[in-house]
């Protein structure tokens, strides 16, 4: 079978390690059918366009969507994030952000073998609000989060399958309910409700400044983390780093309802200071890979793919170098 998947480079490192993605693909035996996009800072920058809307229409035509990083310091700050990216979660409904980690225990803690659900078309990054004032000292600035209980029990009804499915079966919400007293108790009341759906599955609550300690110290405590858009972002680039560095985190920004198809990026960002000298690390856009081949029902080449980045772990050298060592290792296990 063949897969149409839309293939977004973008900009600094994307272009490179997404070449190391689509190779290890290919030595699976995944057919893929690309269709490559130019979006992201370069565009930006020729011509002003962000995100055309026949562009958006013709990705979403697609089976999945591959994304390498985009932005720029050429580029003003929310261009890129919410013409491009957060206009994709938007208009996809991408509304599950998936982060997995796993590390190698170390002096400070048991090890890392969890995975954040993060709701991803809320909260804060919805753009509620505005400015008054702006540049007075009377300045005033609003942004307010925005919470549906749609949203919310859709995100922790995924967060409970994907616990049920794990070995430890374990779920922890992290939110700031002794402050957040409106988002906050949406969130809890949702676990609460939806749990007996799920009686094999251990919950448990952690506030977020507590969640950020433990991920440190005790990372081991946690199985499946649920929580909302602003806080998984912050602790989903704290767990990379705990968990061997943001430069090998995956993500899947997911459409479980499959009414349109999901994106899947390294969440490293562009690095344009090492872009062009072959020193990023592929692994994060190969992982994300390994997420898109599941999603579009090819487990058989995702797992050769896993085990391959496992068996190669310690390998050095190029970005070129390191992709071709790792699909070398897939290509012998086809």
């Amino acid at each position: 079978m063949t897969h149409r998947v839309g293939v977004v480079p973008g900009d600094g490192i994307g272009p490179e390690v997404v070449a190391e993605a689509l190779r290890c693909v290919e030595a699976a035996g995944v057919a893929l059918d690309v269709v490559t996009h130019d979006l992201g800072a370069g565009r930006y920058l020729r011509c002003g366009e962000v995100l055309p809307d026949e562009v958006l229409a013709d990705l979403r035509a697609c089976d999945a969507i591959l994304l390498g990083a985009v932005g720029s310091p050429d580029v003003p700050a929310g261009v890129l994030e919410r013409g491009l990216l957060l206009r994709l979660r938007f208009e996809l409904d991408l509304y599950v952000n998936l982060r997995p980690f796993q590390g190698a225990p170390n002096r400070h803690n048991g090890g890392v073998d969890l995975v954040v659900v993060r709701e991803n078309t809320e909260g804060p990054y919805v753009g509620e609000g505005g400015s008054l004032r702006r540049g007075t000292p009377q300045e005033v600035a609003t942004q307010g989060s925005v919470n549906t209980r749609y949203g919310v029990e859709r995100c922790v009804h995924f967060a409970f399958d994907l616990a049920r499915r794990r070995a430890r079966r374990h779920l922890t919400l992290v939110h700031k309910t002794n402050v957040l007293t409106y988002a906050g108790d949406l969130w809890r009341r949702c676990v609460e409700e939806l749990a007996p759906g799920w009686p094999d599955v251990q919950v448990a609550y952690d506030h977020v400044d507590a969640a950020c300690i433990h991920l440190v110290e005790r990372p081991e405590r946690y199985d499946v983390i649920v929580t909302d858009n602003l806080f998984g972002d912050i602790l989903t680039d704290l767990a990379g780093a705990v968990s061997g560095g943001i430069g090998r985190a995956a993500s899947a920004n997911l459409n479980p309802d499959r009414t349109g198809p999901s994106l899947f990026e390294p969440v490293h960002g562009s690095a344009p200071d090492i872009a062009g000298t072959g020193r990023a690390d592929p692994r994060a856009a190969i992982a994300s890979a390994v997420l898109m081949l599941e999603f579009l029902g090819e487990e058989a080449a995702a797992e050769r793919i896993r085990a391959a980045l496992a068996a190669c772990e310690d390998v050095t050298g190029t970005t070129a170098e390191i992709g071709s060592r790792i699909a070398a290792t897939v290509a012998a296990k086809v």
